[in-house]
């Protein structure tokens, strides 16, 4: 079946044919790195790392950049504002490099793929140059006569400005991303910024119209094309970004002659509470916060089981029911392997794909309809296990074993073991092993009342106890 994607210029679903078989190029806007990540960075990171793992699926290679704005006037606002009246304080591009790394750790503890290519602006400025002398030169930008540095884009002589968001250039707002000191006009925006004497000599380079630093639009356009071509496949983002960002990039882009992306996919935002996430309400939720409060595997569940394009509302409640969910994958997983030892159908489920899976994955890349399919798929292989159909629980297992691992979120991935292995986990598995051996001393003692007791103290608290052949063993509900 062909994946179809959403295409938010063409407000429609699209069938998506790459610029080239098997291969797929995909650019998705990484962080501004001027404070530690939050759950929306990582909800949006995650839907496109679910999208990448299941092009790969479908047998693309995938070139998957993600850059790292390390220079804009929120960095420097933020230095400026943690530093005060302290000379000692943290340099802008110090500050910038520590945040990376935050958003590095959290994309790594989310099993969140590395990128082929992660550009930072700060090493993309001659690309940046070229891009601006290019649109100068066709007559789509112009340097302010003031002589300040300043470059902008002329909106107004780009009758395309407008389409990727739909909106009709004379009913937008003015851009308040640079000084509108020498604009022709308040809606063009910033190529380059001239330096102002305020700002640290170190967040400057020099270019044909002075020094400075560029427009944060253009910093995407250079590195999307320096990585993937002038044309390319997917060009993803949140909802937030479509305007201006995405609308001006594209502008710019296709103004200098590049084809640019051919599908703009955007992901939805994140409520908490019911409320928009916002700085100004005091409700943001930090990547440090989640992972406090619930596995890694846990918050990776939670985050990527909505549909992307839909609004994410995040309540701590569902992260205890996203560790639930896992729970029951997981017990199933390991009661399968633990039944399956020793007998001929231990390794014969494949790791297939059902078929429902992969349309709902195909189809603008449904992921509740296909965790719908896995969970079906879990009590269908347990049902199998307690009619004692071992064929069938094998390949329940071989297809669970294969939606998880495209998903990323299988939970005998070495990768989740040390993150799930914490006090808490480690002070239940202490506890309910100390009921299961006095459990096994009432039974040997033929004291089944005492044994049946606990038993039925362990399933009151939600615990499943299994006894088999290699001994008594327990889960979180199956």
């Amino acid at each position: 079946m062909t994946v179809r994607l959403y295409d938010s210029k063409a407000a429609a679903l699209r069938d998506f044919a790459p610029l080239h078989d098997g291969r797929v190029g995909m650019y998705v806007c990484g962080p501004t790195v001027q404070s530690s990540p939050h759950i929306g960075h990582l909800r949006s990171a995650l839907v496109y790392d679910i999208m990448r793992r299941w092009f790969a699926y479908r047998g693309n290679e995938v070139t998957f950049v993600r850059n790292v704005t390390d220079i804009d006037d929120k960095i420097l606002n933020a230095a400026s504002e943690r530093a005060g009246d302290d000379a000692s304080g943290e340099e802008w591009w110090a500050l910038a490099y520590r945040i990376e790394l935050e958003f590095t750790a959290a994309y790594a503890s989310l099993g969140i793929l590395a990128p082929t290519y992660e550009p930072r602006a700060t090493a993309s400025v001659s690309r940046m140059l070229h891009l601006i002398e290019r649109l100068i030169d066709r007559g789509h930008a112009y340097a302010a006569p003031d002589a300040s540095g300043d470059v902008y884009f002329d909106t107004a002589g780009w009758p395309a400005y407008g389409e990727l968001t739909r909106q009709a250039r004379d009913n937008m707002e003015a851009a308040a991303d640079a000084d509108p000191r020498g604009k022709r006009d308040p809606r063009d925006f910033a190529l380059w910024k001239g330096r102002k004497s305020s700002e640290p000599e170190s967040a400057s380079w020099p270019s044909p119209w002075g020094d400075g630093r560029p427009g944060w639009h253009i910093e995407c356009s250079a590195m999307a094309t320096r990585y993937l071509g002038a044309e390319f496949d997917i060009h993803g983002g949140g909802l937030d970004l479509r305007f201006p960002h995405h609308e001006n990039e594209l502008a710019q882009s296709t103004a200098a002659g590049d084809g640019y992306a051919r599908y703009w996919v955007h992901n939805g935002l994140v409520n908490v509470g019911g409320q928009k996430m916002s700085k100004s309400l005091g409700n943001s939720v930090y990547a440090a916060e989640l992972f406090e409060l619930a596995s890694p595997l846990a918050v990776r569940y939670l985050l990527g089981a909505a549909h992307y394009r839909s609004t994410l509302d995040y309540a701590p409640s569902s992260l205890a029911e996203a560790e639930a969910a896992v729970d029951r994958i997981r017990g199933f997983l390991s009661r399968v392997e633990r039944r399956l030892a020793g007998t001929r159908y231990a390794g014969v489920g494949a790791p297939v794909i059902p078929d429902a899976f992969a349309s709902a994955m195909d189809d603008d890349l449904g992921v509740p309809q296909a965790l719908a399919v896995l969970h079906d798929t879990v009590r269908a292989g347990n049902q199998a296990l307690d009619s004692e159909e071992l064929r069938d629980a094998a390949a329940a297992h071989g297809e669970v074993a294969a939606m998880v691992q495209v998903l990323g979120i299988d939970p005998r991935d070495p990768q989740w073991a040390a993150s799930d292995a914490g006090p808490a986990a480690s002070a239940l598995d202490a506890l309910v092993a100390r009921l299961i051996e006095d459990r096994q001393a009432a039974r040997e003692s033929k004291d089944y009342a005492a044994a049946d007791r606990i038993r039925a103290e362990l399933s009151a608290a939600g615990i499943t106890i299994e006894d088999s052949s290699t001994g008594t063993h327990w889960s979180l509900g199956l």
